[in-house]
């Protein structure tokens, strides 16, 4: 399947959690065995869940940072989740390189949102890019942070 897979399983984990208030242990179980996950995608799946809550209030902070005109309970629940879950691997994966992670948002915004949500999530995420070391971030590899370029669809 793949990390993209892992991906849409810890969105939708987290979507559980934040919206119908479910175990973060129970979500990620039903979503992996609804869609037949398991090994290394389960894996993934499980360290983006736990991060991304783990982080949850420094994750929220960063996004109500940089979208000063939208409260947090405003954003859409999912894109919200969406950024939850790049910003975490975005500041705390350090061998996944920005342009993944924003690319994944955008992908996640457009199944799961509107085409507009891949928009949003992209305007926020790529202010982390311009200036990580500003929301907690650091420089990665050579090669891993994108220009603005990249990360517009």
């Amino acid at each position: 399947m793949g990390r993209r897979q892992a991906r849409e399983t810890a969105l939708q984990a987290l979507f559980q959690v934040d919206v119908g208030q479910v175990a973060p242990e129970a979500a990620l179980e039903m979503t992996c065995q609804e869609f037949g996950i398991g090994g290394g995608d389960k894996v993934f799946a499980d360290k983006l869940v736990k991060g991304a809550l783990e982080k949850m209030p420094e994750l929220d902070a960063v996004i109500q940072k940089i979208a000063l005109e939208w409260d947090l309970e405003r954003i859409a629940k999912v894109d919200r989740n969406i950024l939850r879950l790049a910003l975490y691997e975005m500041l705390f994966e350090d061998d996944i390189p920005y342009n993944v992670s924003v690319n994944e948002a955008i992908e996640l915004a457009k199944v799961f949102s509107t085409e507009e949500s891949g928009k949003f999530v992209n305007g926020i995420l790529g202010k982390v890019v311009e200036q990580p070391k500003l929301y907690g971030g650091q420089a990665k590899t050579e090669g891993a942070v994108p220009t603005g370029a990249e990360l517009t669809k």
